[in-house]
């Protein structure tokens, strides 16, 4: 099982939106596909039409045995859910090999999905370590401004102490442009700047950058992904794109 790791620890950069456009773009070619919201807002538990109660996130980093138990099937795909309660994670994982609990629980079930995705709150504690030390590779999202220059920085100091002590083979697979305006100078001169960070992390840039656009919102308020919602959206073509370009098939 391929499993992808969404992240960034910087809010409001799309990450929510990103990880279930690449979910939903691999269901619809044909991959068996399991979301994992381990943000306490639960933006994509939420869009997915999951709920909250009960079987949840939070269960799988206590009782990693007790994963295939806390996936919820629904219209738009298999997700084990958020819980307002990830809010207090640090405190309440404490035990030895906390840092491993998603990754066992995924061990579980790997045989029956091609492809995890999995959304990861806006900081980098025991949450988003496990998603780290449990995934193949990560994506990150990001705006071209400089905030999010400084916060990659920061975020690659996490991932090359994770690489070293808990998942050797992790992976930048690559850094994508959202909510992106090419008619803004300083927009393009800080994706410049983001390409040349890229490099420098030993990852790339990716080609497709999803442009702002209002049908995401709208997608989110109906609860649907973008290809349903909007199919002719501008946010359709570059999410379209992005899969292809995840998969290989530029």
């Amino acid at each position: 099982m391929n499993t992808i790791a969404v992240i960034n620890q910087k809010g409001g950069v799309g990450k929510s939106t990103t990880a279930l456009a690449i979910g939903a773009g691999l269901i619809l070619k044909g991959y068996r596909t399991l979301f994992i919201d381990l943000d306490a807002q639960g933006n994509l538990t939420y869009t997915l039409g999951a709920t909250t109660k009960g079987y949840n996130a939070l269960g799988v980093l206590q009782r990693p045995e007790t994963a295939r138990e806390e996936i919820q099937h629904t219209k738009q795909g298999d997700i084990i859910a958020s819980s307002p309660a990830l809010a207090g994670a640090d405190t309440l994982i404490t035990q030895t090999g906390k840092e491993y609990r998603l990754k066992e629980a995924l061990e579980t079930i790997a045989g029956e999905y091609d492809y995890c995705i999995i959304d990861t709150p806006p900081a980098l504690g025991i949450i988003t370590i496990n998603a780290l030390t449990a995934c193949t590779g990560a994506i990150i999202p990001s705006q071209a401004d400089i905030y999010s220059l400084q916060g990659i920085s920061q975020l690659n100091s996490t991932i090359e102490t994770v690489r070293k002590y808990c998942n050797p083979s992790l992976s930048i697979m690559g850094i994508v442009l959202t909510r992106f305006n090419g008619r803004s100078i300083i927009r393009r001169e800080v994706a410049e700047m983001l390409e040349q960070t890229a490099e420098q992390l030993h990852t790339k840039l990716f080609k497709s950058r999803i442009r702002e656009c209002t049908a995401l919102v709208e997608a989110q308020a109906t609860k649907q992904s973008i290809y349903k919602y909007s199919p002719k959206s501008n946010a359709t073509a570059d999410y379209k794109a992005l899969v292809n370009e995840i998969l290989g098939e530029e």
